[in-house]
């Protein structure tokens, strides 16, 4: 019985300083990161990009789909949501597939504009402190419009003007209810819930935002 629990005791301590030497070597990735594009910067240079929509000419509708399917604790956390991030665990454990990346809105936005194309451990801790300090820069209203104008939205559309236009043939305040629904779900996975792609795919995925939608409260506020 000694010896299992010094085995479980060094264990926990070996694990304890690879968590340590992970998290140290996250933030230096972070403040390499920051500062080599201060996020005033960066942020400028994603507003004077073409058809850039600001926050006021978006339904509230896509904003409330978006929210409801990818982050729904998004207006109580401070850019990292542990709660989240363990629920998402639990239910991809449950399902026995990956179905909910964990990741909050302001982390996938950190992730887009700084680390778009790296997959590493010491990136998802890098995103976390970029996400925290995004959100002590901007309100939360001011993260959802950068967000829809920094993800990808398939065939080809890096903004929600490009994917409103490309797949409605409208701007996005023109958007209907099942238009916002069904845009909202595509970001998960653009190559599969694409329009031009899977419209079947891109619908079962509609279902889903609508039911994130009625499980948050927000359904009940529009006819559709």
């Amino acid at each position: 019985m000694k010896t299992i629990k010094r085995f479980l005791g060094l264990l926990f301590f070996i694990l304890l300083i690879a968590a340590a030497v992970l998290i140290k070597a996250g933030y230096d990735k972070y403040s390499d990161a920051i500062e080599k594009s201060p996020l005033e910067s960066v942020i400028s240079d994603l507003k004077s990009k073409n058809n850039y929509t600001s926050y006021e000419d978006i339904p509230s509708i896509y904003f409330d789909a978006v929210v409801a399917v990818e982050d729904r604790r998004f207006y109580k956390h401070n850019g990292f949501d542990i709660i989240g991030s363990m629920r998402a665990i639990y239910n991809d454990i449950r399902a026995k597939e990956l179905l909910e990346g964990g990741s909050t809105i302001s982390q996938q936005l950190a992730k887009n504009l700084y680390f778009p194309a790296d997959n590493t451990p010491t990136r998802k801790i890098a995103e976390i402190f970029m996400a925290l300090k995004m959100e002590k820069e901007y309100d939360k209203k001011d993260i959802l419009e950068f967000y829809v104008n920094a993800i990808y939205y398939g065939s080809g559309y890096y903004c929600i003007y490009d994917a409103s236009v490309g797949y409605f043939g409208k701007e996005p305040y023109e958007m209907s209810f099942d238009e916002c629904t069904l845009l909202a779900g595509i970001p998960n996975a653009p190559s599969v819930y694409s329009l031009d792609v899977n419209p079947e795919l891109a619908r079962q995925r509609q279902k889903k935002v609508i039911e994130s939608m009625e499980e948050c409260g927000y359904i009940e506020d529009y006819q559709y």
